[in-house]
């Protein structure tokens, strides 16, 4: 196992290098100068010329990668030209966001499309399983702005029900410790920020969350499916065996490699950031910086939102691969 770990962790070096080598040179392919953006457009040209000499910018690009690169090494992306702050920083801070609001969704996915698709694959051609494809279909046709949009408009703006934007209501505040709002709260015993940071999470949760159940559900289905025809699932029920524990125990767990598959990919995916869905709530997380660096054509922190949005996607998969190989030990070989 531990060689399997080393191999995998390998494969990530050059990975980062190839994303790093992409978005570097595209990001520089964005229309627009960054100093000009800066000063705005009353400064003279002699002004704009300065800045970029000071941001580096007026060195040939191969030059500006590899200083790029060396400073990456070291863990220093560079300093945001819209806040001064170090990238690292800003990311640190956004980050705690973004997982909360990620956990929030992907927990919400695999509660309702992992149960969902086990009932659909055992209650096949029901009445039941054609009601939640077509339900799974529609998750995955929606987009999440339109979504997005029709949850405030409903429960945000006409019921009233659900608060919205931002994380907490203006005004509240709590101690943080760990920048997770929900954890934070019960950790000082503020059980009323508890409850609005709560609120607050419902309807950027339930947007980000809708896609993955879909695909979640429809994995598990299929998959299901195609275990519930084999051999041994047809043994354990000629045996005997309580229908539950030939479902759960014998046909799930067989058909857990697909599933696992799937929300490490989507887990992946969000913890990226939830472009989207952040701006539309106004959260404070990755997905939102990202928006504004492109926005404002902020090199180094766009450079750091995909940097770290790779970083978060293979460790992810390393993880996935570890639970692979934990799941079927052929895998290791």
């Amino acid at each position: 196992m531990i060689e399997y770990i080393g191999r995998r962790i390998l494969q990530i070096v050059p990975v980062l290098l190839g994303v790093s080598i992409v978005v570097f040179f595209m990001v520089r392919a964005i229309p627009g100068d960054p100093a000009q953006i800066l000063l705005g457009q009353q400064a003279t040209q002699e002004q704009v010329q300065l800045l970029r000499a000071h941001m580096g910018l007026d060195k040939p690009v191969l030059v500006q990668y590899v200083v790029f690169l060396r400073d990456a090494m070291t863990g220093d992306l560079g300093n945001s030209i819209v806040t001064g702050r170090p990238v690292i920083t800003e990311l640190l801070a956004r980050f705690p966001a973004t997982l909360e609001l990620t956990a929030s969704a992907m927990l919400l996915a695999i509660l309702v499309g992992v149960p969902v698709g086990v009932i659909s694959a055992v209650r096949q051609y029901s009445i039941l399983d054609k009601i939640t494809s077509v339900l799974a279909l529609t998750g995955i046709s929606m987009p999440i702005f339109w979504l997005a949009m029709v949850l405030i408009l409903i429960f945000g703006v006409k019921l009233e029900l659900l608060p919205f934007p931002g994380r907490l209501s203006s005004g509240a505040s709590i101690q943080a410790f760990t920048g997770l709002v929900l954890v934070d709260s019960l950790l000082t015993g503020n059980f009323g920020a508890f409850w609005d940071g709560f609120t607050h999470l419902i309807m950027p949760a339930l947007a980000l969350g809708t896609i993955p159940m879909a695909v979640i559900t429809r994995t598990t289905r299929s998959s299901m499916l195609e275990v519930m025809g084999e051999d041994y699932v047809r043994t354990a029920r000629a045996k005997g065996v309580i229908p539950w524990r030939v479902v759960f125990k014998h046909a799930l767990r067989n058909a857990m490699l697909p599933i696992v598959t799937v929300i490490g990919l989507q887990v992946g995916l969000l913890m990226g950031g939830a472009i989207v869905t952040e701006t539309i709530f106004s959260w404070p997380g990755i997905g939102q910086i990202a928006y504004d660096s492109i926005n404002s054509r902020d090199y180094a922190m766009i450079q750091g939102v995909v940097l770290y949005g790779a970083l978060l996607f293979v460790l992810v998969n390393l993880l996935v691969d570890i639970l692979y190989a934990v799941l079927d030990p052929r895998v290791r070989y």
